[in-house]
């Protein structure tokens, strides 16, 4: 029997599609598991639209493949799972786009990359992501789809498009919706960090497993049945001790609920100006919600509204259209830039505040464009 999913016996045959995507067939008891590494560790394993394409392309094949019975995902090196995606060739797309057109390119990665996600989520086999280190923006698009996500002492999640002017994408306008109380739009407006028990209370995680475990677990995991109830059986035997109390937005959680609750998003704003607070994680998040984008503040609150009784696949055709749409105006771009090109921290918004947004220019935003001939 193999004793890692590492190994390769029998039938297993690595293939590669890409060069920074490598999959391989793993022997088990109930037959094949395919196994799919981000495979771009020095980029924290950020997807491109060519690994996109690569993970699609291998999930389709397996799913018409009788003998691969179970789809396992982590990421290369011990530093991230997935820390996005590669927003730098989205700012290269929107700069030679003239304005008014869709950056094809930007275009083309937010309609994979949705895809990807939607067939992770609907996948008829199990999944399992194994969200190791850094999980933020599009790798956790990839890893909330997964029948079976598993967190360690060194995940460190987020969604803080805030910061480049983006919105929380890959499904959030869905997943938001199934968090407890205000927590959705607090991590949507702040882009706070979460750890592993805060990711098994906003329900983005289903199982923490320590790291120095992980070969128990795999080895469970290849002896089980390969169904759903046999797979979660393997890895709650592994299953590390996660208290609530070690979740910041459990410990905050009234006190969130409380900064979110106003109508007015300038009051939501003015309330995170005045908070005092010694805690650490609490200041860096109103820090990134009073620097952030101010349009970000209002797709926020409006993807969550808007996608409250949606479908997930309905989500994923709005989030398009926002994704295109960010693409178009000048906030993203001048976030990128801020952040990542010239890395000056000083992005100029194209709004000042969120009381300078109209209703009109929100909604723009969730407007179908035109696209390129």
């Amino acid at each position: 029997m193999v004793n890692s999913l590492n190994s390769e016996i029998g039938k297993a045959k690595p293939h590669e599609l890409s060069e920074h995507i490598k999959t391989k067939l793993v022997e088990a008891d109930f037959g094949l598991l395919g196994k799919i590494v981000l495979d771009k560790p020095k980029a924290l394993n950020a997807l491109s639209t060519e690994m996109i394409e690569a993970m699609q392309a291998t999930l389709d094949a397996w799913a018409v493949d009788d003998q691969v019975k179970v789809v396992w995902i982590e990421g290369a090196g011990e530093k991230a799972f997935c820390a996005g995606g590669d927003v730098v060739m989205l700012y290269h797309s929107m700069q030679e786009t003239k304005a008014g057109d869709v950056p094809s390119k930007a275009h083309e990665f937010f309609t994979k990359e949705y895809q990807l996600d939607q067939t992770i989520h609907y996948y008829a086999k199990p999944v399992i992501v194994y969200a190791d280190g850094i999980v933020m923006g599009g790798g956790l698009g990839v890893t909330v789809g997964g029948s079976h996500r598993i967190v360690t002492e060194r995940s460190m999640i987020s969604m803080p498009e805030v910061t480049i002017g983006l919105y929380p994408d890959v499904g959030a306008s869905w997943f938001f919706n199934r968090m407890p109380g205000k927590c959705a739009e607090f991590l949507g407006m702040t882009g706070a960090r979460m750890n592993a028990a805060d990711a098994l209370f906003a329900k983005l995680a289903d199982f923490a497993v320590a790291t120095e475990d992980l070969g128990v677990m795999q080895l469970a995991i290849l002896e089980s049945d390969g169904s759903h109830e046999g797979i979660t059986t393997a890895i709650q035997s592994a299953q590390m001790e996660q208290r609530v109390h070690e979740s910041q937005l459990w410990v905050n959680y009234e006190l969130i609920n409380e900064l979110m609750a106003p109508v007015d998003l300038s009051e939501v704003v003015q309330q995170f100006k005045e908070l005092a607070t010694d805690d650490k994680w609490m200041a860096f998040a109103a820090k990134a919600l009073i620097n952030g984008c101010p349009m970000t503040l209002h797709l926020v609150r409006e993807q969550i509204k808007r996608a409250k009784h949606m479908s997930l696949s309905a989500v994923f055709d709005m989030e398009l259209i926002m994704s295109t749409q960010c693409a178009m105006h000048a906030d993203l771009a001048e976030g990128i830039r801020a952040l990542l090109i010239d890395k000056d921290g000083q992005p100029q918004w194209s709004a000042a505040s969120v009381d300078e947004i109209s209703t009109a220019e929100v909604e723009a935003f969730f407007t179908q464009p035109q696209l390129n001939n």
